[in-house]
């Protein structure tokens, strides 16, 4: 087991080694998120100073769907390059999505470590995660799948904040990732990646792609993490990270075709077998109620891809489909859950003088099917797996009334046999009256059923009852967004600032009751109604001389009322205030240092009665640093800290010592009535630890 000493020593040593290959002047060249530059600037005519704003305008596809550059989006969509998370190296984009402001990936449990991410205080499933524009991160995958997307993968990713139901469907009640992966025709020949910690984590992304003519490319890209050190630096006898061993097999066709008509196709395969638990376990005790262990093995498969109709008009076909097995154990308890959601979705997309015209129909069907009650019939005894097929339609005009006001307007239609028509409109507003300033305004509604046992990790543990009161109907939310983007000049450079205020409430919001029963999770549509609102700013700064730096801050307030009483009710798990920072800077030998991190004001916390811990987290902040130098050969080398102020929650489990409840009841050593719980844990349990690793691209 490593120590807190051998830890520095080990930075020691990589932090020299990487200053060793640098030179100390300085260079001019500066960062940029931007991923993609166009030499195209707006139409409107502005002097020659102001033409310095729009010379780099990403091009964005989220926020409505066809590629359109962001400056003239009436959508506000945030990027973020592939280069921006590798500022502080993960594994996964699960880790790595952390450093986008407002956008927080939340642990759910601290033992296996599995986890989803929130959107502006939203809880997971409020989140819609997208791979190349198709909902392939859905329901079991919410929780069991995100660790399993390398970042190897990823060109970029878009995130709209705020309601996208009449696009992406009424679930889409927070906002939206999506993950855009690599483009087989403009990928490196090889790209190799090989990082490894002071902890013992090994994460190696591998991928080549191969051309077949000049109109054909294949991508191929392997990704293998694996963690198997049992460590226990806090002393509870329970492992501090879950074991992980994981692959991942990525293959993305693209093809070349006339008139740049476009047509991909992709599949992947991940396998997982993860483990956190006691530290005398071993898989000869999977299952038992001897010694507690979560061991988690996950088989998925996934296809998705896109084609251009040959003919005049354009019109574009988008289909998925993937499969998720999981068999589990949660101490004694099994979980044992297969899904396999199928999607299609082709539309029509016409440019008709000022109007920008998209028209389309989808079919999603989705099965799921485990072995808890969710899945039993009204007479408690019958399996019957879910199987809800949903049609729908959507269309949207975007319509740009002048030089300076942009309107969206957009209405989805879905349909299922449970739940019938479903309406979900949407409206969007730009207002930009020169280059220096944008205002955009979002308004949405949402719609969502809730499958429990894919969403709420407590509810699988076993350290707890699931109750689940009446029927329950599905949820409904009303959301507006309020976006601000101020481009200030200074000198040659511009300081950026983008501002937001969001406004959302629920009705028959789907919640589960923590306290009135520490040994049960009582689930019910809420008496009354929920509201989530705040405000954001990001500040993106480059300096004359070679530094950059983004800052960012989020204000929540997340809460439930209930009827006939005043009292708000805060939100678990959503901190009133969080945010982000990124530090570059860059030296004239190729060497750069980036200092990033997050930092999380006090969040509640799911407390029990006369529990000792506190209901309130302390404010804490996740720090990294890392040096880097790139070579002309191709090579790249990095090193840096993790968890810098070494932050750890304290006591993320109640009573590690008895995780089968056998003597709950003693009253002279439990007098309170304690249980074994989970939920507690609001951030990784990992120490300070060092991280090595190099790259090579051939290009």
């Amino acid at each position: 087991m490593l120590v807190l000493s051998n830890n520095f020593n080990f930075m020691k040593r990589i932090l020299f080694s990487a200053i060793f290959f640098s030179g100390y002047c300085f260079s001019q060249e500066t960062d940029s998120l931007n991923i993609n530059q166009s030499k195209k600037v707006d139409s409107v005519k502005i002097p020659q100073r102001e033409e310095r704003t729009k010379l780099i305008d990403d091009v964005v596809i989220t926020g409505t769907i066809k590629p359109i550059s962001r400056s003239k989006s009436p959508v506000a969509v945030e990027i973020y390059s592939q280069k921006f998370f590798q500022k502080n190296p993960t594994p996964n984009i699960f880790e790595a999505i952390a450093m986008v402001n407002g956008v927080k990936p939340q642990l759910n449990c601290s033992v296996c470590n599995t986890g989803d991410i929130h959107i502006n205080g939203l809880e997971g499933p409020y989140t819609m995660i997208l791979i190349d524009g198709m909902p392939i991160v859905s329901s079991l995958s919410t929780v069991y799948g995100l660790s399993g997307i390398p970042n190897s993968l990823i060109e970029r990713v878009e995130v709209v904040k705020g309601p996208a139901s009449s696009l992406y469907g009424s679930e889409a009640m927070g906002g939206v990732i999506n993950i855009i992966t690599k483009n087989a025709l403009t990928a490196p020949k090889l790209s190799v990646d090989l990082m490894t910690t002071s902890w013992g984590e090994n994460n190696l992304d591998l991928s080549t792609k191969f051309n077949f003519g000049k109109n054909v490319a294949l991508l191929l890209s392997l990704n293998y993490f694996s963690f198997n050190e049992k460590i226990d630096q806090n002393k509870d006898n329970f492992t501090d990270s879950a074991l992980q061993n994981r692959i991942s097999v990525f293959n993305k066709w693209n093809f070349q075709r006339k008139e740049n008509r476009m047509a991909s196709f992709a599949l992947r395969y991940l396998y997982e077998d993860r483990f956190g638990g006691e530290m005398q376990w071993n898989k000869s005790y999977r299952g038992s109620s001897e010694v507690y262990g979560e061991s988690i093995y996950t088989n998925r498969v996934e296809a998705f891809g896109m084609y251009q109709w040959p003919m005049k008009e354009n019109i574009i076909t988008q289909f998925s489909y993937n499969f998720h097995d999981q068999n589990s154990f949660y101490g004694s308890n099994p979980f044992d859950a297969t899904q396999k959601v199928a999607f299609v979705q082709t539309y029509w997309d016409k440019k008709l003088g000022s109007h920008d015209l998209i028209a389309g129909v989808t079919y999603k069907r989705t099965f799921y099917d485990d072995n808890t009650p969710g899945t039993l019939s009204g007479d408690g005894v019958t399996n019957e797996p879910m199987k809800s097929p949903i049609l729908g339609a959507f269309i949207q005009d975007q319509w740009e009334i002048n030089d300076k006001n942009t309107l969206l307007l957009g209405y989805r239609y879905d349909y299922d046999k449970i739940h019938h028509s479903v309406h979900s409109p949407r409206f969007a507003w730009k207002f930009s009256p020169n280059p220096y300033h944008t205002l955009r305004f979002n308004f949405g509604t949402g719609f969502r059923v809730v499958n429990l046992f894919t969403e709420d990790h407590a509810a699988l543990t076993g350290s707890r009852e699931v109750v689940i009161k009446d029927n329950l109907k599905p949820e409904r939310s009303i959301n507006g967004n309020l976006n601000y983007v101020w481009k200030i000049p200074a000198g040659d450079k511009l300081i950026n600032l983008d501002a937001s205020a969001f406004y959302t409430y629920f009705s028959n919001k789907i919640v589960g009751d923590f306290d009135t029963d520490p040994q049960k999770i009582i689930y019910d549509n809420l008496h009354g109604y929920g509201i989530s609102r705040g405000a954001s700013l990001n500040v993106d700064f480059s300096f004359s001389f070679p530094l950059s730096v983004n800052f960012g801050v989020t204000y929540l307030d997340v809460y439930q009322k209930f009827d006939g009483n005043d009292e708000k009710v805060q939100q678990l798990h959503a901190p009133k205030w969080s945010g982000t920072y990124s530090l570059t800077y860059k030296f004239p030998s190729n060497l750069t240092i980036d200092f990033t991190g997050q930092f999380y004001g006090p969040m509640r916390l799911p407390v029990l009665p006369n529990d000792f811990r506190p209901e309130y987290s302390p404010f804490y902040s996740l720090a990294n640093i890392q040096v880097s130098r790139s070579f002309k050969s191709g090579f790249e080398v990095y090193c840096g800290v993790k968890n810098l102020f070494n932050f750890t929650p304290k006591d993320p489990l109640m009573r590690p010592f008895d995780p089968f409840d056998k003597h709950v009841d003693d009253p002279i050593n439990n007098p309170n009535h304690y249980t074994f719980d989970t939920t507690y844990g609001y951030a990784p349990m990992q120490r300070i630890r060092g991280f090595l690793g190099v790259k090579y691209a051939l290009k």
